[in-house]
């Protein structure tokens, strides 16, 4: 154990972190400084299921959303038929779901998360749809409960960026020989008008913190290489990097654009409950004149970059 650090403390900063919709809520709480403020975010359990009613209402625009970074993901990490896949930070099912749907009934995927009720709603979505390759385990990616050589893949879609270095140790550990490790990180804010168009309008009404570059965030392995790196000092090989250009697109309106990223966040809802009743309407007229350009015939289409990194466990 870290000195100093408190038993337990890992785990509330995996909790807080360790989803789906972390690569999407980070964004929005990095430039308001939530990230490095430890006063501002006491009970992580509590506040991810305060905001479990928000996530399943904007659930599908979600999924719809990244499913672009789910099929890449497959390609680069070769998810192929029979294969047993991890998912490491699933959240509530994406992207295990549609791998699971990959490799068919001759294979497996295990979809984990650090939130109950994250696993617990991947696990009835996979009943909903009727699939019967894929178990559920709640647990951290730093702290997984499978034995070693385990899978023949590992992935996880916007989770890496937050993960404690210790983590991809642990993920080499349950890969199979010669198996292979899929991530999918933020690239630049600055080329993501989907981060930066509303964090700039809500920088303007709440005070910025700055930022770590290097402690667990959004933008963390945004530069070329860096999680390359952390992957071949715990001893990945054949590492590969690619840029992913793609449209963040969904059937709604800007209104409706507001009114899920104002809601889904807890951080940012308390944020935004401090405010006059006058600023919050401000800002969501703001959001709204920022964000309409991306809005061609009333449906969201913003331009997105991401980074997609692979790496091999050796043999």
């Amino acid at each position: 154990m870290v000195k100093g650090r408190q038993p337990g403390d890992e785990l509330r900063r995996q909790i807080l972190i360790l989803s789906f919709f972390n690569g999407l809520l980070k964004v929005t709480n990095t430039k308001s400084g939530s990230m490095t403020s430890q006063t501002e975010t006491t009970d992580p359990l509590r506040e991810w299921r305060d905001s479990a009613p928000y996530w399943a209402k904007h659930g599908a625009t979600i999924r719809a959303m990244f499913a672009p970074l789910t099929e890449a993901l497959i390609e680069d990490t070769k998810i192929e038929r029979g294969h047993t896949v991890l998912d490491v930070a699933g959240g509530p099912g994406e992207p295990s779901l549609t791998i699971a749907q990959t490799v068919g009934e001759s294979g497996l995927v295990t979809c984990t998360d650090a939130v109950a009720e994250m696993v617990g709603a991947a696990e009835a979505e996979a009943r909903a749809r009727g699939l019967t390759n894929m178990k559920f385990r709640q647990c951290t990616a730093e702290s997984l409960p499978f034995a070693h050589n385990s899978f023949d893949r590992v992935v996880s879609r916007l989770g890496a960026m937050f993960f404690p270095d210790e983590a991809f140790g642990e993920i080499l550990r349950v890969t199979r020989p010669g198996g292979r490790l899929g991530f999918v990180v933020w690239d630049k804010s600055e080329l993501n008008p989907f981060s930066y168009l509303v964090t700039d309008v809500i920088s303007r009404y709440t005070e910025v913190a700055p930022v770590d570059p290097n402690a667990p965030g959004a933008f963390r392995f945004a530069e070329e290489g860096k999680l390359a790196a952390a992957l071949k000092e715990a001893g990945a090989i054949d590492d590969s990097e690619r840029i992913l250009k793609f449209d963040l697109e969904a059937s709604i309106s800007p209104e409706e654009f507001w009114e899920m990223r104002s809601s889904i966040s807890d951080t940012l809802r308390a944020k935004l409950a401090t405010l006059s009743e006058a600023d919050r309407l401000a800002i969501a007229e703001e959001v709204k004149a920022a964000v309409s350009s991306f809005f061609p015939n009333n449906q969201m289409k913003f331009p997105a970059q991401m980074r997609i990194v692979t790496a091999s466990k050796p043999t």
